[in-house]
């Protein structure tokens, strides 16, 4: 049985103390990631959380940097070969952001509409 690491988070939880430089957007005209840190090669699903340098707490906090609104959903995940947080964002708008985290150095990697 594969486990999937999914956070849900309210609109009561609040995000504070955060500083994040530019972001820089690596998603090839495919849609596919490219510059990911972390490898993923023949690794399990349940080494994931072990392999990654930050936290999901710290994915979401630079998702909610780079697009202010509410997460839907947080995933640690193997995109195209690399480890990565799959963020979804809701905006103020309505309109949904999938955010695509480096799970090795923290940086946005992509982001689009959903």
């Amino acid at each position: 049985m594969q486990k999937k690491w999914i956070v849900i988070i309210g609109s009561g939880v609040l995000v504070s103390g955060l500083a994040v430089a530019g972001a820089s957007f690596a998603k090839s005209e495919n849609g596919e990631v490219s510059g990911g840190t972390i490898r993923i090669e023949k690794q399990s699903k349940a080494e994931f959380p072990s392999m990654a340098k930050i936290s999901m707490v710290q994915a979401v906090q630079t998702a909610l940097a780079s697009v202010q609104g509410q997460v839907l959903e947080a995933e640690l995940e193997d995109e195209d070969g690399f480890l990565v947080y799959g963020i979804e964002v809701v905006s103020a708008d309505k309109t949904v952001m999938d955010v695509t985290v480096d799970a090795g150095t923290g940086k946005v990697l992509a982001m689009e509409e959903d």
